[in-house]
């Protein structure tokens, strides 16, 4: 974007030269020959820096700034000032100018000034935006800079509000259950409850119960009225995780629950409104689904008004320094460990990896690597076996005598490196290998390899 310079000067003279000055050297000048055109200039164009005459018929230079401060948005002002009235240009400074120059004005010197004050509003911009982005980031709680998890912000935003239902997709992981608490932070529901239900942690009996409550007497100890995950979401939001897990018999009541927003509890005879927004989740693929008969299309297409889907970690691979960085303080935290910092090596091991798991693997790696590590810095040789780089596997290969049997290499290494993270204790060493000290002492022995 080009910076926008605007002089507010009557001598068209300096206006002429002033706009040739900014004009060569990248600026877009602007024109008023009085304090009012001025002020409406400011009021109708965005402006980056002004240059204003002290001394104007009419409405004088101090004026105009005095109006520009009280309209609260003023960008840096430069007073013209002839050289016997540089006492007027400092009081103004006073009142809030930027800077001042005097008539004539000397051409290198104009546009440092003019330079130095453009920097000083980008660089306030810039500031001022990294600042927006950060507290976004901490509001939203989405660790990630890459295009694709600014999707998902700028999603969360435009969603949240709407009562529209909405339909998460991901990998497991991925923060399924995140997005659907920020949808309902964003909403105009956030008042109300977040109830949450995981279709695939009950079985289908008591996920009917859970969901739409039951009746006293329904059946054998149901000696009390008990209302559903529907009702106890009545003006907030139901999250539904696990959709796809869902049977085919509770599909057909969860669809007249959200055409007809009423429920029947078990053993009821009459039906009760529910007034809740409906936000579900999977990681199936429920179009595949659909084809084999497994979930219903109306009930997708009832569910799925609109659709987000959450990429998974190996899609943005720049976001695992952010990801390590904030994840690093928490299981520091949590493990009341002093705070870890890590090498290039290691960063470089993580993008490389797949992350089947993604955000929910990725923290469980760092947080063994965190409770193993000996040093202030994590490195490489704190990774487990299957995240190091194919370069170093090959290293340790070559490192193997020719007739030793591949198999026999890797459970050798493996040793090493236990024995090298323990450093030689032999207890430690088989609980981390998950084998017995007896079984290790033997190992030992085949191979050579020495403790204390």
């Amino acid at each position: 974007m080009t910076p926008t310079v605007l002089i507010i000067d009557d001598e068209p003279a300096h206006r002429l030269m002033v706009r040739v000055v900014l004009g060569d050297a990248g600026f877009k000048v602007l024109e008023a020959d009085n304090g009012p055109a001025g002020l409406a200039a400011v009021r109708t164009r965005p402006v980056d820096v002004i240059l204003l005459d002290m001394r104007m018929p009419g409405m004088s230079g101090q004026e105009v700034l005095q109006r520009l401060q009280e309209s609260g948005s003023c960008p840096p002002v430069i007073m013209l000032t002839a050289f016997g009235s540089v006492g007027n240009a400092v009081e103004a400074m006073k009142a809030g100018a930027w800077d001042y120059l005097t008539k004539p004005t000397d051409n290198d010197e104009l546009l440092a000034v003019v330079q130095k004050a453009y920097d000083h509003v980008r660089l306030t911009r810039e500031n001022s935006d990294l600042k927006k982005q950060i507290g976004q980031l901490r509001d939203t709680r989405l660790i990630g800079d890459s295009p694709a998890m600014r999707r998902v912000v700028e999603l969360i935003e435009q969603v949240g509000p709407s009562e529209a239902n909405v339909l998460i997709l991901g990998e497991s992981g991925t923060g399924k259950e995140l997005v659907a608490q920020l949808l309902h932070e964003h909403s105009l529901r956030k008042d109300g409850a977040l109830v949450k239900v995981n279709c695939a942690a009950l079985p289908e009996t008591l996920l009917e119960s859970e969901l739409f409550g039951y009746v006293r007497g329904a059946f054998t100890g149901a000696t009390q009225d008990k209302p559903g995950r529907f009702q106890l979401a009545a003006g907030g939001t139901l999250f539904l995780d696990e959709i796809g897990e869902l049977p085919m018999t509770l599909q057909a009541k969860i669809l007249r629950a959200l055409q007809e927003r009423i429920v029947e509890p078990l053993g009821g005879v009459s039906p009760v409104s529910v007034d809740v927004r409906f936000i579900a989740a999977t990681n199936r693929d429920l179009p595949a689904m659909i084809a084999d008969g497994k979930f219903r299309e109306d009930l997708y297409y009832r569910l799925n008004v609109l659709e987000i889907r959450i990429p998974p970690l190996r899609e943005r691979t720049e976001d695992i320094a952010l990801l390590t960085d904030h994840l690093l303080a928490k299981l520091c935290r949590k493990n009341n460990r002093p705070v870890r910092s890590v090498s290039r090596d290691f960063l470089d091991a993580l993008s490389r990896h797949e992350w089947r798991g993604n955000v929910r693997e990725l923290e469980n790696v760092l947080e063994r690597c965190l409770i193993l590590c000996r040093g202030d810095v994590l490195d490489v040789r704190d990774l487990p076996e299957h995240l190091l780089s194919p370069a170093r596997t090959t290293a340790m290969s070559a490192a193997t005598t020719p007739t030793e049997n591949p198999l026999e290499a890797a459970e050798r290494h493996a040793l090493e490196e236990t024995l090298r993270r323990y450093a030689g204790h032999r207890e430690r060493t088989a609980q981390a290998l998950g084998i017995s000290r007896r079984t290790l002492q033997y190992r030992l022995k085949k191979y050579g390899l020495t403790t204390r």
